[in-house]
């Protein structure tokens, strides 16, 4: 039986999703690494969906599938059985879609995670991704239709956009009712530092803060953990098996408490 979100015990590694990538069976290549997978992300509604056409037409990878609701709970079934905490990420520009989307993952003890990121026009043009961050009462509207379903709920957020106080995003999506933020952070990596010292983070306070952005190895997990992050997560190198498991092998150190090396593979990685 699949582990259910619950089971996680902050630090924990997470891979993120690919739009048009990430599906049942690269959630099931990645689970000897990761705990948790998130799919997606899908459009949910008519806007979302039409942006995400506009996408493919500039050769960007996307899932269209007739119905996304069902496509969700196909995709949560095939990795019932992998082992490892499994999500999906969504996109919309209206809420109902984003109850509908959270109620299956209800049913099968998986993460919701609203997509409050992405950044193309065509999906800011819309009201979503991270058109979301300034739309405070949108966002919390969406995390608090899925919390209620009971689904664990994840935003995926981005730092550095202009004009949004990211720890008074935190502070809103957590008292709606999140469970984690997904962090991307877009080589600000202090911008963890800032959520931890002030934000609504850590065991004590519900809300788990997973950093994502250069993940690749024993230095840059240690940098996050020691800016208070709970969880590190991987882009990119989920589909890259050498590299996912060196992260893995760093994450598994910082649960340990043996963490301080920088691994050589890693250096050579980040050399120009």
């Amino acid at each position: 039986m699949r582990p259910r979100p619950s089971d996680l015990d902050p630090p924990f590694l997470v891979a993120a999703s690919l739009s048009g990538a990430a599906d049942a069976d690269w959630a099931r290549r990645a689970a000897p690494h990761v705990d948790a997978a998130v799919l997606g992300g899908i459009a949910l509604d008519p806007p979302s969906r039409s942006a995400a056409r506009d996408l493919v037409s500039r050769d960007r990878s996307e899932f269209l599938p007739d119905d996304p609701i069902e496509w969700i709970g196909g995709q949560l079934d095939a990795v019932a059985d992998a082992p490892v905490v499994a999500g999906v990420n969504v996109r919309s520009a209206t809420v109902g879609p984003v109850r509908e989307a959270a109620a299956v993952c209800a049913d099968r003890d998986a993460v919701c995670e609203i997509n409050a990121h992405c950044r193309q026009p065509e999906l800011r043009e819309v009201g979503c991704g991270e058109s979301l961050l300034r739309d405070a009462d949108r966002l919390t509207e969406y995390v608090s239709v899925a919390a209620r379903t009971g689904a664990t709920t994840s935003v995926k957020a981005r730092a550095e956009v202009d004009g949004v106080d990211l720890v008074a995003v935190a502070d809103a999506v957590a008292d709606a009712g999140a469970d984690w933020l997904h962090v991307d952070a877009m080589d600000s990596e202090r911008v963890v530092r800032d959520l931890s010292d002030t934000g609504p983070t850590g065991p004590d306070d519900g809300l788990t803060v997973i950093a994502n952005n250069g993940v690749r190895g024993r230095r840059t997990v240690a940098e996050y953990a020691a800016y208070g992050a709970g969880a590190v997560s991987v882009g990119r190198p989920s589909d890259r098996p050498a590299a996912l498991a060196r992260v893995a092998d760093a994450v598994t150190a910082w649960r340990e408490g043996s963490l301080s090396e920088v691994d050589a593979d890693e250096r050579s990685e980040a050399s120009p």
